[in-house]
């Protein structure tokens, strides 16, 4: 790294359930800064999920807290060269970029769906994930197998 690493900023907690996470969440639903959309697409996926929860002890916000952990993966492979060779390394993930990969894939997926609206198909994703299926689940699971397979290699870690 050529320069010092820039500081993590802090975020303000969002309006309706003051967490974090969900600002977070928002922030990379949305697209040409329109915050005031992603929120309400967000509000409006939590809602549904309210509506179509199976589970009656528990709020809609931990239903999408539970689909978030479920797709959060624990190793990941990375690229490293030695002798000439490219080996895939099962390594570790730090704990923000769990997260961050979590969102990414939710959101990515949910977009790829083909129901009406973007809430929608964020409530839907959401669901099939925090049941451990849907194709976010899928990418984790993927990434696992890809990392097991790789297993002889960790020893080339860095």
């Amino acid at each position: 790294m050529r320069k010092k690493q820039a500081k993590k900023r802090p975020l303000l907690p969002d309006p309706k359930f003051n967490d974090q996470l969900v600002t977070r969440f928002v922030n990379m639903l949305m697209w040409d800064g329109k915050k005031s959309t992603a929120f309400k697409i967000f509000y409006d996926a939590i809602d549904i999920v309210e509506e179509r929860k199976q589970d009656e002890e528990k709020t809609s916000i931990e239903v999408w807290k539970e689909a978030l952990s479920n797709v959060m993966p624990h190793v990941e492979v990375r690229s490293r060269r030695v002798g000439g060779a490219t080996f895939q390394i099962p390594m570790q993930i730090r704990p923000d970029r769990k997260v961050s990969l979590a969102m990414k894939w939710l959101i990515s997926f949910s977009r790829k769906r083909n129901e009406k609206s973007m809430a929608l198909r964020l409530a839907n994703e959401v669901l099939a994930a925090s049941k451990e299926e849907g194709a976010a689940v899928k990418k984790r699971q993927d990434t696992h197998k890809m990392a097991e397979a790789n297993k002889a290699f960790s020893h080339f870690r860095f």
